[in-house]
């Protein structure tokens, strides 16, 4: 206390000037309509960058809620488009010539996602509660990610395009040769295409969508780009194909119900019995 006492004598003079110059700058402020105005302004000005900044905070902490939000909107948007328009969607082929609906889109999200074995798998956060089951297509607007495989009430694991057993029935975009797409095990950011004929002119940069020919995939997901073209008598020896998802950073996704499997797979075993 002594020392406190100490100081303010010590710096007694230096007290008394900065408390009139705070009375002087007071009474300036309060009998001065336009330094006042700029103070308030000034003061509100420094008060508003620091609201915004909380804000901008607090919107970064939902952006979380916001996105699922978003997620779910599109979904109803899409479902809506699909049972009552025959125009196409960012997922293209989805409705038959009758116009009646044939897919579903359930918004997801993945929990977990292995990309650094030989044969990958997701976890994605929705299952039979969800009418989720088995052989469903994954994808989001970039493309195709996976297929459902195994399925609890709550969650169900898919395997990931990044799967040496993945495969899928592919095209070109601009002309009707179909494919087959499965991954090498290698690059995280290339897949492969084979089994395209001969005939087919194919050049760096096609986009390459998905053919259909299966109850799973819609026609027209979007897969990705040709990278790299080898030949062997003259023949397509290996087509990469560059994806369009970054597997390894994807999160929000859809899961397509195809509302016709049931009906297309006990027609297809008649057919084979």
């Amino acid at each position: 206390m002594q020392f406190i006492l100490y100081l303010i004598q010590k710096n007694r003079s230096f007290l008394l000037f900065f408390v009139l110059e705070l009375i002087a700058l007071f009474l300036t402020i309060q009998f001065h309509s336009y330094r006042k105005s700029k103070f308030i302004n000034s003061a509100n000005e420094i008060s508003g960058g620091l609201y915004n900044n909380v804000t901008s905070f607090r919107d970064y902490l939902h952006l979380r809620e916001e996105n699922e939000i978003l997620a779910e909107e599109n979904t109803k948007l899409i479902n809506y488009i699909n049972s009552s328009t025959p125009k196409k969607t960012i997922f293209l082929d989805s409705i038959d010539s009758l116009n009646q609906q044939k897919y579903t889109y359930t918004p997801a999200k993945i929990v977990n996602n292995d990309f650094h074995k030989s044969n990958n798998f997701l976890t994605i956060d929705k299952g039979l509660n969800d009418s989720i089951n088995v052989d469903m297509a994954v994808v989001n607007p970039k493309g195709i990610i996976g297929i459902t495989t195994n399925v609890s009430n709550n969650y169900v694991s898919a395997i990931s395009v990044l799967n040496t057993n993945f495969k899928v029935n592919a095209k070109l975009k601009n002309a009707d040769y179909f494919g087959t797409l499965s991954w090498d095990g290698k690059s995280t950011k290339e897949v492969q295409l084979k089994d395209i004929p001969r005939q087919a002119v194919l050049k760096v940069g096609d986009t390459i969508i998905t053919g259909g020919r299966s109850s799973i995939f819609p026609a027209g997901i979007l897969i990705g780009s040709v990278s790299n073209i080898t030949y062997r008598n003259n023949r397509y020896e290996q087509i990469n194909i560059a994806l369009f998802n970054d597997i390894r950073n994807v999160s929000n996704v859809y899961i397509i119900k195809n509302l016709h499997k049931t009906e297309i797979e006990n027609l297809e075993k008649r057919r084979n019995e």
